[in-house]
């Protein structure tokens, strides 16, 4: 029998992870989630689902309907990934990871299919959360998508509601280079029947998922069409936001423990979503609402969404990696007080690096640094991207050295950010620095 870290060095090891090499690891059908859960039973068909798949924000959309879910009495399993320090991380069942047998059981009873089909490390970890949730006998679990949405591992399901929260370029090597193959892509996850909410619509993709929402006979709902912000205010801790229902005079505050301002998006399709929710039998009140909103991180441990880590200096960690991301945390940066500006940048080489270095404020000191994964870009020359785009400073070759440095260099009325990769995030958090 392997101990729990045996059998985490055997699956990362094992099996090929998107996370460490890219594309490669990649299975372009869904027939191992198939074959794998086949063999377990089909587990995924015992128990009820949400399914969320989007460019930006699906992390934090599941973790706060996993939140309200919860508050609401019903018994929720969370599936998210990647992991930012531990891989129990991804499988949760109200806001508790699973445990470390179960991940040591799992693994050896499936290891001799492990051996037959040699499927990807994602394909095995979805398999284990769906066997989870049905061990655990949850009333509903949500689900988010991995990567794009159509040939997905998790799109195995039959869910009760699907969700796209929006479209942006990421994964273009994968997913395409167009706005409307990416939508395409995404609105895989749209089921025959099952309502779809669509969280932020551009016009290059709103005819993509009408089209798909109609060949499948779904209702579509676009959250921006029911609701509208009419104000709100950021804290370091707390987002408050003034929401109005649209052809009503109904206007309700919600306070949002992940104050990040992309956030506010956000809201509005979970909004959508536990509308939707209540439309097919579930009881989700208003209070039940923004008691789950104002208690998502004690809920369910979500983390790395605009984080205060430490005050004097500011310390901000966000996983934001892709252009769409950064250009929020630009935003939120405007709304900052802090005398200098320091950040702590580490990418994966798939990425649009050049188009995030574009975005970011020259008037700040740069800690180059990577992720210990062998898709991250190399810290020497991640700096002389940097530079080409007037962001100037020196390299590191952990995210630990890097923060250290930060701080080193800071005064008590700075602002240090953690950004670019979700892998540099979680190594700083993991390790604990402060």
């Amino acid at each position: 029998m392997m101990t729990y870290k045996e059998t985490l060095d055997y699956l990362f090891n094992k099996l090929p992870m998107f996370s460490h090499i890219g594309a490669a690891a990649l299975k372009v059908d869904l027939t191992n989630t198939i074959l794998l859960c086949e063999a377990l039973g089909n587990p995924h068909r015992q128990f009820k689902s949400i399914h969320v798949a989007g460019t930006n924000g699906k992390g934090s959309t599941s973790h706060s309907l996993a939140a309200i879910l919860q508050t609401g009495g019903y018994k929720t399993g969370l599936y998210t990934s990647p992991h930012l320090v531990d891989f129990r991380e991804r499988i949760k069942v109200n806001g508790q990871w699973c445990d470390e047998q179960f991940v040591i059981d799992f693994t050896q009873k499936v290891i001799p299919l492990i051996e037959e089909i040699q499927p990807s490390f994602f394909e095995i970890t979805v398999a284990m959360a769906f066997y989870y949730f049905a061990q655990q006998q949850v009333d509903v679990a949500v689900i988010e998508v991995g990567l794009g949405g159509r040939l997905d591992s998790t799109n195995i399901i039959t869910p009760q509601l699907s969700i796209i929260t929006n479209i942006g370029f990421d994964h273009v090597s994968i997913l395409g280079n167009t706005l409307q193959g990416i939508a395409f892509e995404k609105a895989g996850i749209i089921k025959p029947s099952i309502p779809v909410v669509i969280g932020e619509a551009l016009p290059e993709t709103k005819s993509i998922f009408k089209d798909k929402a109609n060949n499948e006979n779904s209702p579509i709902i676009f959250a921006q069409q029911t609701r509208y912000v009419v104000n709100f205010n950021a804290e370091p801790h707390l987002l408050t936001i003034e929401v109005a229902v649209n052809n009503t005079n109904e206007h309700e505050t919600y306070q949002l423990d992940l104050p990040g301002l992309y956030q506010i998006k956000n809201l509005l399709t979970v909004l959508e979503a536990t509308s939707q929710l209540n439309k097919i039998g579930y009881v989700l009140t208003r209070e039940t609402i923004k008691k789950g909103l104002c208690n998502v991180k004690q809920l369910t441990g979500l983390h790395g969404r605009w984080e205060m880590i430490q005050k004097d200096p500011l310390l901000i960690v966000d996983v934001a990696h892709n252009e769409d991301g950064i250009k929020q945390l630009v935003e939120q940066l405007e709304l900052c007080t802090y005398t200098h500006l320091h950040v702590v940048i580490g990418m994966a080489k798939d990425k649009d690096i050049n188009g995030v270095l574009a975005l970011l404020p020259k008037q700040a000191t740069y800690y180059f640094t990577k992720a210990q994964i062998p898709r991250a870009l190399n810290e020497q020359m991640m700096q002389a991207q940097g530079k080409a785009f007037g962001l100037i400073g020196n390299h590191y070759a952990t995210a630990t050295d890097a923060v250290q440095a930060a701080k080193d260099h800071a005064t008590k009325q700075d602002l240090i950010l953690v950004c670019g990769s979700v892998f540099v995030v979680g190594e700083f958090l993991g390790l604990g620095l402060s």
